[in-house]
């Protein structure tokens, strides 16, 4: 059926169980959309045959009464989790081959929640790079051009393939991770919603990991309500995963609502710096003036270390991932590249030299050396201290204000190639998003309009630890107001 690949989740479902349409068709319209995409490079592995499936017992289940929340559903998941006998490769050629014999808890929670999976998404390689130009199977294309321009643009990163997918109408909803902003700032960049939930809201048993204690799973899609729908499906305690927090899950969806009356939005002075873009600080002011309507109360707030906040997450997460990625060594699974004549040392070094890129080598070597006798105190102790000093900034803030709102990124998405040769550019994009990630609390990117070349802004919504909901709701109340944002016309 046609304009099916255009509907929302919360569209999809209402369909499906008023009789509109079958789960069925949903599938195999996507199926069909996704078959036609490969000049976007979104997906590394399609899997038709596993979203029908799910459609079929969505249509059995409708039958006799017994539909699960994600019925009817077909989601895109992110090359990053643990899918039992398809592909998880990471974006690296040193897991090229590996289909795990297992599910991740993500997965198998929307999995359970009844919906199919369309296929792995693209994504920076171990989830390393904020444009998508670092995964071994190429580029991510997004599907937003600049007017007057058919240049490639980044769709952000590392999340990219999940952000370009669901802009694209080839994934109603897709999954995110996000580590310093993987998750926001690509929903910013391709005009869709995105949010990482509180540290441990989401298990991370079965994500190949980045940084551990930054590391977090969240849901991508069109609409506030959509990502309401698919965290409460992705959430949830995991004995298996030591960082999960062993809480309720509320029901988000049902707890929506725009109305902030009573509420105070923080405006933290230090995030107005030099070099943006000015309509990006129209932006921002927009933002506040749509909360006002809303009912919220905007204050002047301050977060003092903000400025310490990227050296050190670039600190922290190549630290984490030095040890992380040790793994990977030719001897227990995925890349073994043997030298002739050669040790056990040289299969080692041939191996890691072969199967990482250029991003995943430098953040190793940075992550090794920050973690090296000599260096630990110097840099690891003295970030760990910083980020300790960063969450007690957001805490006092919280004491005046409910949830803080900033720009998502410093930029509207910038083309393919024009940053890959200047590392610290990259990093920068990540500036507005990191902060919220060291301090481990709930953080989301709503579309807020479009920059001069008619290409999507995102804003930010940062809110308490465990306060979700929230943040969801300004989410709703700035879509409710904000311009709407039509999709990219199909060009690909």
């Amino acid at each position: 059926m046609s304009g099916l690949t255009d509907k929302t989740i919360a569209e999809l479902r209402d369909g499906f169980r008023s009789g509109e349409f079958t789960a069925v068709e949903i599938a195999e319209g996507f199926n069909e959309a996704v078959a036609a995409s490969d000049r976007l490079n979104a997906y590394v592995e399609k899997t038709p045959e596993l979203a029908l499936e799910a459609a079929r017992a969505a249509d059995a289940a409708k039958a006799s009464g017994d539909l699960k929340p994600l019925s009817g559903i077909p989601i895109g998941m992110k090359d990053l989790f643990a899918t039992e006998g398809v592909l998880t490769s990471a974006g690296s050629k040193m897991l090229a081959n590996f289909k795990p014999p297992y599910e991740s808890t993500v997965s198998g929670n929307l999995k359970a929640a009844g919906a199919g999976m369309l296929g792995k998404l693209n994504m920076d390689e171990f989830a390393m790079g904020s444009s998508n130009e670092t995964c071994a199977h190429g580029n991510v294309i997004s599907p937003w051009r600049r007017e007057g321009s058919n240049a490639a643009l980044t769709p952000g990163g590392s999340s990219g393939g999940s952000a370009a997918a669901v802009a694209a109408g080839i994934a109603p909803g897709a999954t995110g991770t996000d580590t310093g902003g993987s998750i926001r700032q690509p929903a910013a960049f391709t005009g869709i919603c995105g949010i990482k939930p509180t540290y441990g809201r989401c298990s991370r048993w079965g994500i190949v990991s980045f940084a551990s204690s930054l590391d977090q799973a969240g849901p991508m899609a069109k609409t506030v309500r959509d990502c309401a729908i698919m965290l409460g499906a992705m959430a949830g305690f995991d004995p298996k995963d030591s960082t999960s927090i062993d809480a309720p899950i509320p029901d988000w969806e049902a707890g929506l609502s725009s109305d902030l009356k009573g509420k105070r939005v923080g405006v933290p002075k230090e995030y107005r710096i030099d070099g943006v873009p000015g309509e990006i600080q129209k932006l921002w002011d927009q933002g506040l003036e749509w909360l006002r309507d809303a009912g919220a109360e905007p204050v002047e707030i301050s977060l003092p270390h903000t400025k310490y906040a990227l050296p050190t997450y670039y600190i922290i997460a190549p630290a984490e991932a030095s040890s992380n990625l040790a793994r990977y060594d030719g001897v227990r699974y995925g890349l073994r590249e043997m030298v002739e004549g050669g040790g056990l040392h040289d299969m080692y070094k041939a191996t890691r030299a072969d199967g990482f890129g250029a991003e995943v080598k430098r953040r190793i070597m940075i992550g090794t050396y920050v973690l090296s006798a000599g260096f630990y105190d110097a840099y690891f102790t003295k970030a760990q201290k910083v980020r300790a000093l960063i969450k007690e900034d957001f805490r006092k803030a919280f004491e005046t204000c409910d949830l803080i709102l900033t720009p998502t990124a410093p930029s509207a998405a910038f083309g393919l190639g024009e940053k890959m040769s200047d590392p610290l550019a990259m990093y920068l994009n990540d500036v507005f998003a990191v902060p919220a990630s060291l301090a481990g609390l709930p953080a989301m990117s709503v579309p807020g309009g479009l920059d001069d070349a008619g290409l999507p802004l995102g804003l930010h919504l940062i809110g308490k630890e465990m306060d979700e909901q929230t943040v969801l709701n300004a989410g709703l109340a700035i879509e409710e107001r904000a311009p709407k944002i039509d999709m990219p016309e199909k060009w690909w």
